[in-house]
């Protein structure tokens, strides 16, 4: 089986994670940080603001299964991608709306899902997403990592 990567941004990642995974097709996911300039951050180094970094989840799917365009379709449905450096309560960049590309085909298709989502008038103010290239994911701390999995009465916690 030939797998592929994706990392999308867009608030806190519990949800994000926790979104992805039912998605049949998707063989694994793992929260963490990426998009900013520090080596190896803690989440208390990304919650200061100061590291550049967004909470993240990075993505390993089968394109046989679930095409890149379906994982997009999902990160448009599962938070407002209007909100700059916020979703619900959660404010900083951290939880800013990214997708992380990587390579140029997944570049194309997150800029025309971009543009079809702002031709569709959905929305009423302009798509904050940034689309950027992807660079190192830092895999977050182990509680992190499939938390509601872990604490399924907490999925109340980041707009879930």
């Amino acid at each position: 089986m030939k797998t592929e990567k994706a990392t999308f941004a867009c608030g806190c990642f519990w949800h994000v994670e926790a979104a992805f995974k039912k998605i049949k097709g998707v063989i694994e996911t793992q929260a963490g940080y990426t998009g900013g300039s520090m080596n190896n951050p803690s989440y208390e180094d990304v919650c200061s603001d100061a590291t550049g970094h967004a909470e993240s989840v990075q993505v390993i799917f089968d394109p046989k299964i679930v095409p890149y365009d379906k994982l997009l379709d999902v990160f448009w449905s599962i938070h407002d991608p209007t909100q700059a450096n916020r979703q619900g309560p959660d404010v900083g960049t951290q939880y800013r709306s990214a997708i992380f590309y990587h390579g140029e085909e997944q570049k194309k298709a997150a800029i025309e899902s971009k543009k079809k989502l702002e031709k569709s008038g959905k929305y009423a103010k302009p798509i904050a997403t940034e689309i950027a290239p992807a660079g190192t994911f830092y895999k977050a701390e182990e509680y992190h990592q499939d938390y509601f999995g872990k604490h399924p009465m907490k999925r109340f916690v980041c707009g879930s």
